[in-house]
C-alpha cells in the first residue's frame, strides 16, 4: 500500500504489527521472523502460544485478546498476523473477527494441512464442549501468505495429514490431481513438497498438487463462503471425522481422521454400486501409497449412527452425503439407508 509504504518512511508513523505464532514454529523460526521486522523497522509483539486442538479453545481467544489490547492496535491499518498450523490460524482469525468487530489479519501457515485447507476461505473457529469448531464465523483473512519451506521441518505424519486433504479434492472433482497422488505419493512425502531441479521424473510435483488442491478448493467455496447452500464437495471426509477426532484426541491428526471417514464413504460408494471394486481399490491403495490410515477401531458402527445424526441436526435434516461416483467425480446423495451403510461399514471392517 503506497500510503502505508509513505508513513513507514517519511517517520511521521512507526508501522507496528500483533503476531501470534505456534509455539513450535516459533522455536523454528521465530528468530527469523524477530529479524525481518527487525530488518523493516516494525514496532512488533510477538505472542508464542501451544495452538493444539486440545488448547484450542476461547480461553486462548480472551488470552490472545488481552494481549492484543495491550499491545494497542489501530484496526483499520494494522492487521494481526497468525504463523502456525490450521488451529493457530482459526484461533488468531476467531480473535480478530471479534476484536472491535473486526479487525484485519493475515494468514500464514506452516503445515500442509493448513497451507491447502485453513489458508483457504472464511472460516474461522475454536472447539467447545467436546465438540470440533461449535463456535467460529466467517470472517476471510485479508491475505494469506503462502510459503512452502515451511514445510520442510514438518515431520513426515504431518505431510501424511495434510495430503488427506489434498486426496479429497481428487477424489471429489480432479482425476489428475487423483493421478498425481497415486504417480509422485512417495516421492512429495519424501521430498517433503519441495520443489527441486533435476528432478525431472516427478516434474514440480509438490507445486502442481498444491496448486490444483487449493484452485480446487477455491471454485468450490468461492460462490458459497458463507455456506448458504449446504449441499458441499468439501465435506467428503467431514461427516464422521468430527466425533472420531474428538473422541480419540490426540490419537488421530485432523487429515488421519478425515481419511478414515472417506475410507469408509469410499465402501458406501461402492456398496451403492456408484463405483467399481477396481475404483474402490485404487482409491485404498492411494490412501495407503500417501500413509494414511483407513480404519481406525475407535470408528465404531454406534459413533458413526451417532455422527450421522449429528450431521442431520445441522444440514436441515439430509445428510448431504458426498460420494465418489467415479475417480475425480463425486454427487451429494440424501437416500442412502442405513442397511446399505450397515453392510459397507461390515465389509470395510472385513477387509
Amino acid at each position: 500500500d503506497p500510503q502505508q509504504l509513505e508513513l513507514a518512511t517519511s517517520g511521521k508513523r512507526k508501522l507496528r504489527r500483533f503476531i501470534v505464532i505456534d509455539k513450535v514454529v516459533d522455536e523454528l523460526y521465530g528468530s527469523n521472523v524477530r529479524g525481518y521486522f527487525e530488518e523493516n523497522n516494525v514496532q512488533h509483539k510477538i505472542l508464542a502460544l501451544p495452538t493444539t486442538e486440545e488448547t484450542k479453545s476461547m480461553d486462548l481467544v480472551l488470552n490472545i485478546l488481552q494481549e492484543v489490547q495491550n499491545f494497542s492496535i489501530d484496526r483499520r491499518t494494522e492487521p494481526i498476523i497468525a504463523i502456525g498450523g490450521g488451529v493457530c490460524l482459526d484461533i488468531v482469525g476467531l480473535a480478530a473477527s471479534l476484536y472491535r468487530r473486526r479487525t484485519p489479519y493475515i494468514r500464514v501457515p506452516t503445515t500442509l494441512l493448513s497451507y491447502v485447507d485453513a489458508s483457504v476461505g472464511a472460516k474461522n473457529g475454536v472447539n467447545f464442549l467436546q465438540c470440533k469448531n461449535k463456535l467460529g464465523g466467517y470472517t476471510p483473512p485479508v491475505a494469506s501468505f503462502l510459503d512452502r519451506s515451511f514445510i520442510q521441518s514438518i515431520p513426515r505424519r504431518h505431510i501424511s495429514n495434510g495430503l488427506g486433504e489434498i486426496l479429497k479434492m481428487a477424489l471429489m472433482k480432479h482425476k489428475g490431481l487423483f493421478d498425481l497422488l497415486k504417480r509422485h505419493g512417495k516421492y512429495l512425502l519424501d521430498t517433503k513438497f519441495q520443489s527441486y531441479s533435476g528432478s525431472a521424473d516427478h516434474g514440480d510435483a509438490a507445486l502442481q498438487t498444491t496448486r490444483i488442491a487449493i484452485e480446487t478448493m477455491l471454485e468450490e467455496l468461492a460462490p458459497n463462503l458463507w455456506e448458504d447452500d449446504l449441499d458441499r464437495l468439501v465435506d467428503f471426509g467431514h461427516l464422521i471425522s468430527p466425533e472420531l477426532e474428538m473422541r480419540v484426541l490426540p490419537s488421530l491428526m485432523h487429515g488421519e481422521a478425515v481419511n478414515i471417514d472417506m475410507a469408509f464413504m469410499t465402501y458406501v460408494a461402492y456398496t451403492r454400486g456408484l463405483i467399481t471394486a477396481e475404483e474402490k481399490e485404487q482409491i485404498i491403495q492411494c490412501m495407503r501409497g500417501l500413509e494414511l490410515p483407513v480404519w481406525h477401531g475407535g470408528c465404531s458402527w454406534p459413533l458413526i449412527k451417532k455422527a450421522l445424526m449429528e450431521r442431520l441436526k445441522h444440514s436441515a435434516g439430509q445428510p448431504r452425503m458426498p460420494l465418489p461416483t467415479g475417480l475425480g467425480m463425486a454427487e451429494i446423495f440424501n437416500d442412502t439407508s442405513e442397511e446399505t451403510l450397515e453392510r459397507a461399514y461390515k465389509l470395510w471392517v472385513r477387509d
